[in-house]
């Protein structure tokens, strides 16, 4: 974890402190309900839940010197802990092992980071939304291969990126709910030497689900496909990320991200205004992806269990879910202050002289009897002289005075294959699929 990309909140569901505390909640509830069971006295989840509810202070340093010794972190918080609750904390952990821990107090970690970042997309298809609406008949030229293609609209541009990142949402509850379980079965995962209805009770008081079957482990596909979705994410970030940079080309500028008062966009060049964030979100999107191998990879564990995905864990777990939080809060802000400028993009749009109508023509052409291939010689023969004056010809003039062309439609015709509103006539209708 970087401190530049990251935010309290979703920083603070990794803080070592707070990895304790769910280890305690883990361990109290499951004593909790094996006194109910009497497998254990009532003393010992009493004095567990008498000791908590002082707000003690975990003392993390006191745990880590511990594990330096011991080489294992979960009987070093076992010991601390019995230190300060006294004899009775010798009822915790009965019948569990360490992954019972470790694995729930991951899918509580994951479940709380979702959760974040789920708000963080609803504020994200939000600022979207409102950009959308905004520039909903705000005309621009639409690329395909970075060549201009046909006219569409600034809106509907954005109501392409409300309409994925919408998807993501979808997938990310998905996610949330695949890697919300919860495993408190023991060695190998039989119940052994514990009931399931603890493990029950301890999914309830954590908001989880029981896992079905585990192996003394969770097992990883269901965090293979939680990280994939967060590399899913990240992806259609760069997407509309790198979607601002191209705009704010100087060649194309048509849109730009805002420059504050006081910025400086180079040490050398007083006059650059650089697209300095969506570079950012380009790169940090790389970095959540590159978890999406590893947690893959993490899968396939020897027999009932292995620790090769813990280490692996420990990384891409804080990682990934800290710089998906940063980076969908800067997008959003990117969205939010977006600089549009549609003279510009009118002017881009009438740039290269009406080729950008040159499918209206090919299909009003073999609409009047000439076959496809002849209609798409005599557009094209025109266009590529339009092309080649760098956009100073017309090719409406060009059409006009072709005299295969006009043996089949009119000036008048022609004229009109060159409105631009004709481009927009469905906006609403998508509009309508995207927003409802």
């Amino acid at each position: 974890m970087v401190p530049r990309y990251a935010r309290p909140a979703m920083t603070a569901i990794w803080e070592p402190e707070a990895r304790y505390r769910i280890w305690f909640e883990i361990e109290a509830h499951a004593t909790q309900k094996l006194g109910e069971l009497g497998v254990v006295p009532e003393s010992g989840p009493k004095a567990l839940w008498d000791w908590w509810s002082t707000g003690p202070a975990i003392d993390v340093a006191a745990i880590d010197a511990k594990e330096a010794v011991l080489k294992h972190d979960v009987i070093a918080f076992l010991d601390w802990v019995a230190e300060q609750v006294g004899p009775e904390a010798r009822f915790m952990h009965q019948g569990m092992t360490s992954s019972d821990v470790l694995d729930t107090t991951l899918a509580v970690q994951l479940a709380r980071a979702s959760d974040i970042l789920l708000e963080d997309l609803d504020a994200l298809l939000a600022a979207i939304k409102r950009r959308a609406l905004e520039h909903k008949y705000t005309p621009t030229i639409g690329r395909s291969h970075g060549i201009h293609a046909e006219p569409t609209t600034f809106g509907l541009k954005l109501a392409q990126a409300y309409a994925e990142f919408d998807r993501c949402k979808t997938r990310l509850v998905a996610a949330r709910a695949e890697i919300a379980t919860c495993a408190i079965s023991g060695a190998v995962g039989t119940f052994a030497n514990i009931d399931p209805s603890v493990e029950e009770y301890v999914a309830e008081k954590l908001g989880l689900t029981p896992e079905p079957v585990s192996t003394q482990v969770i097992p990883r596909d269901r965090h293979a496909m939680f990280f994939a979705t967060l590399g899913v994410i990240a992806s259609s970030i760069e997407r509309l990320s790198i979607e601002v940079r191209h705009l704010q080309r100087t060649e194309v500028l048509e849109a730009e991200e805002y420059f504050s008062p006081g910025q400086k966009g180079s040490s050398a060049m007083p006059h650059k205004r650089n697209p300095v964030l969506t570079e950012n979100l380009t790169g940090l999107a790389r970095m959540v992806r590159s978890a999406v191998t590893p947690a893959m990879e993490n899968v396939a564990l020897w027999h009932e269990r292995d620790i090769s995905h813990s280490s692996v864990e420990r990384f891409i777990g804080p990682d990934a879910t800290i710089t998906l939080d940063f980076a969908l809060a800067r997008l959003t802000g990117v969205v939010d202050k977006l600089l549009v400028y549609p003279e510009r993009m009118q002017k881009n749009l009438d740039r290269m002289g009406g080729l950008v109508h040159s499918q209206r023509v090919l299909l009003a052409l073999t609409q009047a009897g000439i076959t496809r291939d002849n209609a798409y010689r005599l557009v094209q023969r025109n266009a590529m002289k339009v092309w080649e004056s760098d956009g100073q010809l017309s090719l409406l003039e060009l059409l006009k005075q072709d005299p295969e062309v006009t043996a089949a439609l009119s000036a008048e015709e022609l004229e009109e294959k060159f409105n631009l509103d004709y481009h927009f006539k469905q906006v609403d209708r998508v509009f309508d699929r995207v927003f409802g």
